[in-house]
């Protein structure tokens, strides 16, 4: 017979050995798993994808129907020959005449190869975009590199981006008779995002709605990216609470880009936003979807943004070519 109390103990030594193997394995195969992210797009997703406005002049679109299609509602206005735009460049802001700006914007933001309307568009938006944004208050109106809009002066410019800016000169965008900024971004993925869900805090605005983008089909129209836990965790920093172990979305806007999520970790979650998720992790874009892949298989981590969420771009219906925008008369920029 056994002294008392010895079979006891033998269950309770048994039973925290098994407990450690099972740690010991968990931790094993957190270590070996990966997150991966299947992604769309390449931007902020808000106003004119350049990709896009590319594939709708390809398929014949003019310029101001790819603006018509891209700031839903707008019209076209005219303003000042003699505005001039403050751009901070090397510490110091330089005014430069509308015009020569847009030329030397267009140049760089879009190839001088690509179809007139698309280039056409591009100085529109610029054009818009360069009056309406309030990028440094009363010092500045923009940046010169992508925090506005890159601007690489005379040395940039092409005959052909020259040409668009010419055929246009002067038009702006506008919305119930008033300059609308004309945000814009690379590749939208399929879909653009309005403005309230990608700037978030932002004020929705009318006519920066999610459209749909059927001729977007840049090199990053769909991307996958894959990183280990570790990685993961290192890049979400103070996001995580314990070990890492997963990201879970609770809402996406229309395109779907993510608007909120939580970071899943041993001690805890904590709430975050798509952009930042993007930023954090790298990603071209907050359009992502996640999945890990361990010693067991992959599996789609948790996703609570509603039904028909799909981790790759849908594929759409190519719109009816509207109407060309009409002018809406002379326009002060304010």
């Amino acid at each position: 017979m056994s002294p008392p109390g010895r079979s006891a103990f033998a269950c309770a030594l048994a039973a925290l050995v098994l407990c450690v193997c099972a740690t010991a394995a968990s931790a094993a195969g957190a270590s070996s798993s990966k997150l991966v992210i299947e992604g769309a797009g390449d931007g902020h997703g808000v106003g004119m994808s350049q990709d896009g406005a590319l594939g709708f002049a390809e398929h014949g679109w003019s310029y101001t129907q790819i603006l018509g299609h891209y700031y839903t509602g707008t019209a076209l206005g005219q303003t000042s020959a003699s505005t001039a735009v403050k751009v901070l460049m090397g510490g110091k802001v330089h005014r430069i005449a509308l015009e020569t700006y847009v030329r030397g914007v267009v140049a760089a933001e879009m190839p001088a190869s690509w179809p007139l309307a698309a280039l056409e568009a591009q100085a529109v938006a610029s054009r818009t975009y360069a009056i309406t944004a309030n990028a440094g208050g009363s010092q500045f109106n923009v940046y010169s590199d992508d925090r506005s809009q890159v601007y690489l002066g005379k040395a940039a410019e092409t005959t052909r981006s020259n040409a668009a800016v010419a055929a246009t000169a002067g038009q702006i965008v506008t919305y119930a008779g008033k300059p609308a900024i004309t945000y814009f971004f690379a590749s939208s993925g399929g879909h653009t995002e309005s403005v309230q869900n990608s700037f978030l805090g932002s004020t929705p605005e009318p006519w920066l709605v999610g459209v749909s983008d059927p001729y977007d089909t840049g090199p990053l129209h769909h991307w996958t990216v894959t990183m280990s836990f570790a990685s993961a965790a290192a890049h979400l920093g103070s996001l995580v609470k314990g070990s890492f172990t997963g990201i879970e979305v609770l809402k996406r806007g229309s395109s779907p880009r993510i608007i909120s999520a939580e970071v899943l970790g041993s001690k805890g979650r904590t709430l975050t936003t798509g952009p930042e998720l993007a930023a954090r992790l790298g990603l071209y874009d907050a359009w992502a979807y996640f999945s890990v892949s361990g010693p067991h298989g992959t599996h789609a981590e948790p996703d609570l943004s509603g039904p028909g969420a799909e981790p790759t771009p849908a594929a759409s219906t190519p719109p009816a070519q509207p109407a060309p925008v009409t002018g809406s008369g002379g326009v002060s920029p304010g």
